[in-house]
């Protein structure tokens, strides 16, 4: 029995195939499958030269357009002589390093080698494809800023007419910014500029976080300047990708301040250029752009100081003919005036005597009526004030003491003094009491209230 077993595994080791033979069959198969070059869409990464040989080795990667995630890979290579060629090919019609992260199309051979496995061989490239992806991402954040109504915001803020105060953007140790102060401070004219840099890392992957928070530092000063100014001097075209941020652009966007771009390329326009309130080419250009804004202003007032003095001149020039013409007219009109007003004094002359006898006699009339008028007031006023005194004679003469004796009525006296209350009597007082035709004296032997007698 186990020597029958160990015949059937043999037999098994006998059909079953070499490491070598399968590879050669995939290799027949890879080849039948792809007898020629074709082309190829694709991300690459870890793209690496050989200081040596010049041969380039890179992975072809493929994501999920949705999470990211890798769904294909590929060793490729291209060799030395190809590679001399391509690169410097699709670096001057891309403007792009030849480095990972690109999208690129690239005809390619594909082999199979019983040793290496699977891998590409490069044997051209289509910068056009790589343009077209770059320009594809740079429009879907052109649609987006413009979707979100941000785009035209920089754009819409008025030019301060004397930009002086300036916040400078840039690396500090930039050709570009030396060349800038340069240009600014040198400038012919004189010109006064205060110019205060706010550092960041003008190329790199910190490029955009490093604008991001100059443009943060700038706001919180936001009074002290006129205008942001960010300027790149030289460095790879390739490095241009971080001004095509939605952030950085966003941010540049909606910046309360106009914002001035000169970061060194003439070749397209990043996104950051197309938000900024104005581009120029280069940090120099930038520089004369703001000298020339002066320039304008000054010319303004050139012309303004010209009109105000053109206009003094023909108001002093209107003005002079004016009083000319008064001065050949003035004795003409004061002739007329003295004239007329003669005139007007003769017939004054003439009609005052009659005027001021009419006027007497109303006058005298009018007093004749208050004369009249007066006497009947005052006969008047006189028998009304002699009822009232009557009156109140009657009433001061019923009010009289005399008057109240007569009608039957006593008063009581002691010491001269009226006595209003019996309880003001004691035993044994003297008393007076006077009627109306005499007074009788006696002397109180018993005082008694009116309560008591009721009581009793």
């Amino acid at each position: 029995m186990p020597d029958n077993d160990y015949i059937e595994i043999n037999d098994t080791y006998q059909q079953a195939l070499s490491l070598l033979e399968l590879n050669s069959r995939i290799k027949n198969v890879v080849y039948e499958a792809f007898p020629d070059t074709c082309w190829l869409r694709a991300e690459m990464s870890d793209v690496r030269t050989n200081a040596s040989s010049g041969h380039c080795y890179l992975e072809f990667v493929e994501k999920d357009p949705v999470n990211g995630q890798l769904v294909a890979r590929a060793r490729a290579s291209i060799w030395a002589k190809t590679f001399r060629m391509i690169k410097p090919y699709f670096e001057s019609q891309t403007g792009q390093l030849f480095a990972s992260g690109l999208k690129v199309l690239v005809r390619v051979s594909v082999e199979f080698h019983e040793l290496y496995g699977f891998s590409l061989t490069v044997l051209d490239i289509d910068p056009a494809y790589t343009l077209g992806d770059m320009v594809r991402k740079r429009m879907e954040v052109v649609r987006r800023l413009k979707e979100e109504g941000v785009f035209l915001l920089n754009k819409e803020l008025p030019f301060p007419p004397l930009p002086q105060r300036i916040a400078v953007i840039t690396s500090p140790t930039a050709a570009g910014y030396e060349d800038f102060l340069n240009q600014i401070s040198g400038n012919g004219r004189g010109y006064v500029f205060y110019v205060k840099l706010f550092p960041a890392i003008m190329q790199g992957e910190k490029t955009e976080e490093s604008v991001i928070l100059a443009l943060e530092s700038i706001y919180k000063y936001l009074e002290n300047f006129d205008v942001v100014v960010i300027i790149r001097g030289g460095g790879a075209t390739s490095d241009l990708n971080s001004f095509d941020s939605y952030l950085l652009a966003a941010n540049c966007a909606q910046f309360p301040l106009p914002v001035i771009t000169g970061i060194g390329h003439e070749r397209d326009d990043t996104v950051v250029d197309m938000v900024a309130h104005t581009r120029v080419k280069t940090p120099t250009a930038v520089a004369e752009f703001l000298i020339d804004c002066m320039d304008q202003a000054s010319e303004k007032l050139d012309d303004m100081q010209q009109n105000i003095c053109s206009m003094m001149s023909d108001i002093l020039r209107k003005r002079k003919s004016d009083l000319q013409l008064l001065c050949n007219r003035l004795p003409v009109v004061a002739t007329n005036k003295i004239e007329k007003n003669r005139s007007l004094l003769t017939s004054l002359g003439v009609r005052f005597p009659v005027m001021a006898s009419s006027f007497l006699k109303l006058q005298a009339s009018k007093l004749e009526s208050f004369q009249i008028l007066l006497k009947e007031k005052v006969f008047t006023c006189l028998d009304s004030y002699s009822r009232v005194i009557q009156m109140e004679e009657q009433f001061v003469r019923m009010a009289s003491p005399d008057y109240i004796l007569k009608r039957g009525y006593s008063l009581t006296l002691r010491n001269g003094q009226i006595i209003k209350e019996v309880k003001a009597l004691h035993e044994g007082d003297k008393i007076v009491t006077r009627f109306a035709d005499g007074d009788a004296c006696s002397s109180v032997e018993s005082v008694a209230l009116r309560s008591k007698l009721k009581n009793n």
